[in-house]
């Protein structure tokens, strides 16, 4: 049982892992450094030790324990659980040991290409509830996503922002993978989005805001989100907005590029579509895009066909016409974000995110406020109960026939 976090200070370890089909033998989960953390769950109650942290030179850590943690975190608009459902189901990690049958499907929160994100709940709780995404197995190995899959569950189970959906842990089975995150049940920003049309300045700000803090805890780490879009924002009970679905997440360090082609057509940057190799300022590009987005009810780049709107990405931010509706500084500040060049642009300068943070458009914006949790949210979704699912669009029932069984062992250590 731990009780304990660790920060590294200085030096390097290696996480292993013993494989479950193996009665002997490790592997080698990660390696961390300066900066990196690890034993985080035992501050949020007791939990047994998962892995062997194994020092690779001299290291030094940063020790935090959990009677410390919650004297810091107890103090005016920290939440609690007095304060009701949405806080213990939204922060408080599922029990040691839990398995697939401890579990009762309630509904579908989403749909994608890989297989269905499901609300569910602790046979032994009611009301404890949690979202359990669903991916095929025989269908990511036709997508040839493995390497996206595991780098998702990797990055996703060692993020601690809240500003960044919990991933609590992971099955799998002979069809399926399962990754069992914190519920979250204000519903899809995007749904919000599209029954409105449009967002003020301020909810913009204040969505903005909560991508900015993510993007700033994953950089910091050398992690590249690359899936920016209001489909990817979902709201907690306290209407702070979070990062969910991390498939085209990447670690690939500072200083250091990547060339894959991914993402969502109209948030693409040009040196992805060009193929020149592309880093965290790609996700400051889409920043740009999505306040445009946010302000409008449309993206600035979008045509019919990928093609199409690809031409018009490499044609350039200048070229659009801008609503009234957008600010003068607002739209200074999306023209820094999209600029062709990837070294001019704002939040790939000297100081990174923080020149972002720092621009005219947020000026005034409570940022101690917002990482403390206590500025209030612009909008405050309505939630009935633990098991309410009528913040999310209604889904048909699965009745496709389960997919072929996967024995390949790609996916033995997720």
């Amino acid at each position: 049982m731990g009780g304990t976090c660790f920060v590294i200070s200085n030096g390097k370890a290696r996480e292993t892992r013993r494989r479950k089909d193996e009665a002997e033998g490790e592997s080698v989960v990660r390696c961390l450094e300066r900066g990196d953390v690890f034993g985080e769950d035992a501050l949020f109650g007791e939990a047994v030790r998962t892995a062997n942290m194994v020092a690779m030179e001299m290291v030094t850590c940063l020790v935090v324990d959990r009677e410390a943690y919650r004297q810091l975190t107890a103090g005016d608009g920290g939440m609690t659980e007095s304060e009701g459902w949405e806080s213990k189901s939204e922060l408080e990690p599922p029990p040691p040991g839990l398995k697939l049958t401890d579990l009762n499907t309630v509904g579908t929160l989403g749909l994608g290409g890989f297989g269905r994100v499901n609300l569910v709940e602790l046979k032994s709780e009611s009301g404890r509830t949690f979202a359990l995404k669903v991916l095929r197995k025989r269908h990511v190995v036709e997508t040839r996503q493995q390497r996206h899959v595991l780098a998702e569950r990797e990055i996703m189970l060692n993020s601690y922002s809240p500003f960044i959906a919990r991933l609590y842990q992971t099955f799998r089975d002979s069809k399926y993978l399962y990754m069992l995150l914190e519920a979250c049940l204000g519903g899809e920003l995007w749904t919000i989005l599209r029954d409105r049309g449009s967002f003020t300045d301020g909810q913009t700000r204040f969505y903005t805001a909560c991508v900015l803090e993510a993007f700033s805890y994953l950089h910091a780490r050398g992690v590249v989100y690359r899936d920016l879009k209001p489909e990817n924002l979902i709201l907690d009970s306290h209407g702070y907005a979070k990062l969910v679905d991390f498939g085209f997440a990447k670690r690939i360090g500072p200083g250091h590029k990547t060339w894959t082609f991914c993402g969502t057509p109209e948030y693409v940057a040009p040196e992805v579509i060009l193929n020149r190799g592309h880093d965290s300022s790609a996700d400051c590009w889409s920043l740009g895009i999505l306040i445009f987005e946010l302000l409008t009810g449309s993206p600035p780049f979008s045509a019919a066909d990928p093609m199409k709107t690809y031409n018009l990405i490499l044609r350039g931010i200048d070229l659009v016409e801008f609503p009234k509706k957008v600010g003068r500084s607002a739209a200074q500040l999306i023209k820094r974000l999209c600029r062709d060049n990837s070294a001019e642009r704002l939040g790939n300068l000297k100081n990174g995110i923080k020149d972002i943070q720092k621009h005219k458009w947020f000026e005034g914006f409570n940022w101690t406020g917002l990482r403390a949790l206590t500025l209030p949210a612009p909008i405050i979704p309505t939630i009935l109960s633990p098991t309410d699912t009528s913040n999310f669009d209604s889904f048909p029932e699965d009745t496709t026939p389960p997919p072929p069984d996967d024995d390949s062992g790609w996916e033995q250590d997720f």
